[in-house]
This record gives C-alpha cells, structure tokens and sequence, in this order.
C-alpha cells in the first residue's frame, strides 16, 4: 500500500522559511552598517583633534621661541616648515603693531605642508612686549628688591617704595617726634 504524503496528517515541521531568515539577515545588516559608521567617525575624529592638537603645540612653541628672543619681532609675515610627530607641518606667523608702542601681536597658523593655505588646523595669538614683562625669563623689575613697590607688597605707601608707618595700636605710648637738629 503507498501513502501520498500529503494525506499524512500530523505536526507541520518547525524552522525558519527562506523569507524569514532574509528578513533576519536584513535587520542584522543595517544595525552593523550602523555600529561600522559609528566606530569610523569616531575613529575619524579622533584623529581629527589629534591633529588639532600637535598644530598648536607648534604654534604655542612658534610664540614661545619669539617671546624668549631677545629683540622683538619684525612687523611682517614669516613662514617655516617643521617636522613635529613624524609629520611635516607649515607655519606662518604675523606680525602686527599694536596701538602700544612697546607691544607686539603674532598671529601663528599651522596646517599640514600638503593642505591648502587658507586651511589651518590651528590658530593661536601671542603678544611681544615690555607691557607683559621682559623676554628671556628675566626677573621683574621689582623682583628680590625690598618695598619697590610691586605687586602684592601691602608694607608701602601706595608702590612709592616708601614703608608706611603702622597705625598705633590702643595702649601704645605715642611716640615722641624726632628732635630738630640746630644749624650753628
């Protein structure tokens, strides 16, 4: 006696149709073509502010060599290149006189050699200048000199140099004025 399969009742198998599984991979795919964008920008901007940063390192350093220099900048543009963390960097400095005589502004950018010029990965401003201190790590002029006045010296008379005279204290004996000297 042969049996037709499709007479044979009795439980349908289980498993996923071809449908259901391509609808699986779909849903998968796009969820790891977001994780996979994700991970690339971030991998991107990472090495953006990278960059970023090693650009004004060299700029911070660019006004750092003019500032300890021991005569002032000349008003003019300057560029240079340098190789900074295996990679080679363009600067270009200005110059600018400012409204005070003794004070000088550099504006310092830096980009890649190969970039466009109008492309800085950083900019950064410095000033040159008897206004913000002496170059060359020079000490100031009131530095290790008793009551000359600077900064924080509460002992004088208004930065004269002068010491004021402290303000009696009650009970003190009031002191006697200094006897006058007589010319013979």
């Amino acid at each position: 006696m042969t049996r037709n399969v499709a007479e044979r009742p009795g439980p349908r198998p289980r498993g996923f149709t071809l449908i259901e599984v391509l609808a699986a991979l779909v849903i998968v795919s796009l969820g790891m073509l977001g994780v996979i964008q994700a991970v690339t920008q971030s991998a991107r901007n990472g090495t953006y502010l990278r960059e970023k940063t090693l650009a004004h390192w060299i700029a911070m350093n660019v006004i750092t060599e003019q500032r300890l220099a021991a005569s002032p900048p000349d008003v003019a543009e300057t560029s240079d290149e340098v190789e900074f963390a295996g990679q080679r960097w363009q600067w270009t400095m200005r110059v600018t006189q400012t409204q005070v005589d003794s004070l000088r502004r550099m504006d310092v950018d830096v980009r890649h050699v190969d970039a466009p010029e109008d492309s800085a990965l950083a900019t950064v401003t410095g000033f040159y200048g008897t206004a913000i201190g002496p170059s060359g790590g020079a000490p100031l002029p009131w530095a290790g000199v008793p009551d000359a006045g600077g900064p924080g010296d509460d002992d004088d008379d208004a930065g004269t140099g002068e010491p004021q005279d402290p303000a009696p204290t009650p009970g003190d004996p009031t002191p006697e004025p200094p006897a006058e000297e007589e010319d013979e």
